[in-house]
Formats: C-alpha cells, sequence, structure tokens
C-alpha cells in the first residue's frame, strides 16, 4: 500500500513563494508518474505539474514560468516550488502518484493566497 504525505501549504501574500513536498511510503518504484493537482471551491480538479516517468514534466498554463516541479526518485518524493503567488492559485493542493494500473492521492494541503 502506497501513502502520500503532502506538507508545505498554509497562507501566503501576492507576490510570495512556498514550497509543497509530498513524501510517499510504500512501493513507489521509478515507472510512477508523480505530480500535483489543485482543486479550489467550486471547481474541478486541475492538473498544476507533473514528472512522468521517463523524466518530462508537465505544467498548466497558468503556472508556467512560476511553478517548479521536481522528484528525488531515491526518496520517493516531489516538490512543488510555487513563485510569484496568485489569489487564484488558491485551493487545496493534492500530490499524485500513478502507474498504468495504480492511482494514489495525498489528503491534500491548503495554500491560501490573500493579503
Amino acid at each position: 500500500q502506497v501513502q502520500l504525505v503532502e506538507s508545505g501549504g498554509g497562507l501566503v501574500q501576492p507576490g510570495g513563494s512556498l514550497r509543497l513536498s509530498c513524501a510517499a511510503s510504500g512501493s513507489i518504484f521509478r515507472g510512477y508518474s508523480m505530480g500535483w493537482y489543485r482543486q479550489a471551491p467550486g471547481k474541478q480538479r486541475e492538473l498544476v505539474a507533473s514528472h512522468i516517468s521517463d523524466g518530462a514534466v508537465n505544467y498548466a498554463d497558468s503556472v508556467k514560468g512560476r511553478f517548479t516541479i521536481s522528484r528525488d526518485r531515491v526518496k520517493g518524493t516531489v516538490y512543488l516550488q510555487m513563485n510569484s503567488l496568485k489569489p487564484e492559485d488558491t485551493a487545496v493542493y493534492f500530490c499524485n502518484a500513478e502507474d498504468a494500473l495504480h492511482v494514489y492521492w495525498g489528503q491534500g494541503t491548503q495554500v491560501t493566497v490573500s493579503s
């Protein structure tokens, strides 16, 4: 069984930065893709950034140039560095790990961007 535990959320002013971390326990193999999704109140969950198993990364257009995803394959940890945060980035951020047969989610961490 795989567990994903996020940390690093909080309240930040517009223009500020936060770094989210997601630690995986259990068997996360190199073949897994890991990434971050977010869900704002009244909206659907959306992809923010993903680190594909072959090393490629993808970003939502809304965060390109501001967010950076990175991954430590040895530790089974994925990070999301968020810079130049905007009020519209306010959401619950979820860590995700998946391969062809399995999908795992963390419990989510709240990010609030407000003055």
